[in-house]
C-alpha cells in the first residue's frame, strides 16, 4: 500500500504515468515510467534472501545503480519522498 500512495503522488505530481509489477520465485518488482515506451525510472526490488544481510528492499535507478538497500520500505524509499517535496514546491 504504500508503494501505491506514492506512486499516486507522482502521479499528481506530473512525474510518473505508467507502472508494472513482476513477481518471480526469488523477487517482487514495482517500476514506474515516465512514459510506456521507456525504461522505468525507479524500480522498487524486494529479494528476501537478502533479509538478513543487506535487507530485503532496494531502490534501483534507471541505469541500474542501486539508490538505497534497507531492511525497512520507508527508509528505502525516503530519497523519493524528498524528490516528491521538491516537485511539490517548485
Amino acid at each position: 500500500m504504500t508503494i501505491i500512495d506514492l506512486y499516486g503522488r507522482m502521479v499528481a505530481a506530473g512525474h510518473w504515468r505508467d507502472y508494472a509489477i513482476r513477481m518471480e520465485a526469488d523477487v517482487a518488482v514495482f517500476a514506474a515510467f515516465r512514459r510506456t515506451s521507456e525504461n522505468p525510472e525507479i524500480r522498487i526490488e524486494k529479494r528476501p534472501a537478502l533479509s538478513r544481510k543487506q535487507g530485503a528492499f532496494a531502490l534501483i535507478a534507471e541505469h541500474g545503480q542501486t539508490l538505497k538497500r534497507g531492511h525497512e520500505l520507508h527508509q528505502v524509499l525516503a530519497p523519493l519522498e524528498r524528490r516528491l517535496m521538491r516537485l511539490v514546491r517548485d
